[in-house]
């Protein structure tokens, strides 16, 4: 039995989570179908610019993506702080970008005198609009929508386009976060599809490191890149991925916990071990994070490989996952306590 949104997602517990959606079809969301030769590689870009369209209307970071053959991965982060300095106008203006709004609002935005009754509705829409520009199910549900309905009308169908709604993970802390976007970020090395980060399309490795070599900053990049950043769709102002602010917990922090630089010696050690046919996997030398987070490299290795699978709707401290699940699901069982404490030996 499937459980309530708000059971799997508060922003008070933590701000990040891992999003996964799959199509429900035979044929390819993406990529080239085998059986009939046709091509849906372009519907990669209908993603990756959506959900950067969406992200700078709503309150809602990307730390990281992966658009694949029939599924979609995304880690986002619910930025509390922005949507809580939104001013009225703002949030309709926002809300406006998704929606027709209500003719009440835009009385409100033209300056109009408001008559008996339409200060109380305005009241309500605004506390209503401002809930949903920080809700990961109202960015999900207006990414998902649109695909479908482009994809069907490519294919000349009817019905639905996606398995069911979509899935997520909770992470709550910065072995859990680091873990899923290592996971994310290596999807198609994993899958076999590429063989390194700088030719995993439509990832947000290669655009990180896509923008990293425009900036020309290599000196702390071990990679070399050679990819191109996916375009934005025409008329939507770009907005940067989440950014790696260096800090050492998710409280105390406004991005991503980590050093970029640290981050990307980590992946590239990682999918040298994925990938073993490629010289350097069996390196002995632990990267500066899994030394700082006092990870094994096995425990690593295999989280980076089945992270999805090993936990359920949560991941983090074993204990700070039975208290998500007794504060949020109430006597339900929680999965993935051996992967857990690997994750997070004890002092």
């Amino acid at each position: 039995m499937t459980s309530a949104r708000r059971t799997l997602i508060d922003p008070e517990s933590t701000p990040f989570y891992h999003i996964i959606n799959r199509c429900v079809r035979r044929a390819f969301l993406c990529g080239e179908d085998k059986l009939t030769g046709k091509s849906y590689e372009h519907r990669r870009g209908w993603i990756v610019d959506k959900v950067k369209a969406l992200s700078t209307i709503f309150c809602i970071d990307i730390c990281a993506y992966a658009v694949m053959n029939n599924h979609y991965h995304l880690v986002l982060k619910i930025d509390t702080d922005k949507a809580k300095s939104l001013s009225n106008k703002e949030v309709i203006s926002r809300w406006c970008k998704v929606t027709k709004g209500h003719a009440v609002a835009t009385k409100y935005m033209n300056g109009e005198t408001l008559i008996e009754g339409e200060p109380l509705l305005l009241d309500s829409l605004l506390a209503e609009w401002h809930e949903r520009l920080s809700s990961i199910s109202w960015f999900m549900r207006c990414l998902n929508e649109e695909i479908a309905r482009r994809a069907n009308r490519e294919d000349e169908c009817k019905g639905a386009f996606w398995e069911g709604r979509f899935k997520s993970q909770a992470l709550l802390d910065e072995q859990a976060l680091l873990a899923c976007m290592m996971y994310v970020d290596l999807n198609p090395i994993r899958a076999g599809i590429a063989d390194t980060v700088q030719t995993s399309d439509f990832t947000s490795i290669q655009e990180r490191i896509a923008e990293l070599n425009s900036l020309d900053t290599n000196a702390c990049n071990p990679l070399s890149p050679t990819a191109q950043e996916p375009e934005l769709a025409a008329g939507e102002p770009p907005k940067p991925l989440a950014e790696f602010d260096g800090s050492t917990h998710l409280a105390t922090q406004s991005g991503i916990p980590f050093h970029f630089c640290d981050y990307l010696q980590l992946i590239d050690w990682t999918g040298r071990a994925i990938r073993n046919d490629k010289r350097g996997f069996i390196d002995s030398n632990r990267p500066k994070l899994l030394n700082e987070l006092g990870i094994s490299p096995d425990a690593w290795i295999t989280s980076a490989k089945e992270f999805r699978r090993q936990y359920s709707g949560i991941s983090g401290r074993w204990d700070a996952m039975c208290e998500f699940k007794k504060q949020h699901q109430s006597g339900k069982w929680c999965k993935g306590k051996a992967c857990s404490n690997a994750l997070h030996p004890s002092p």
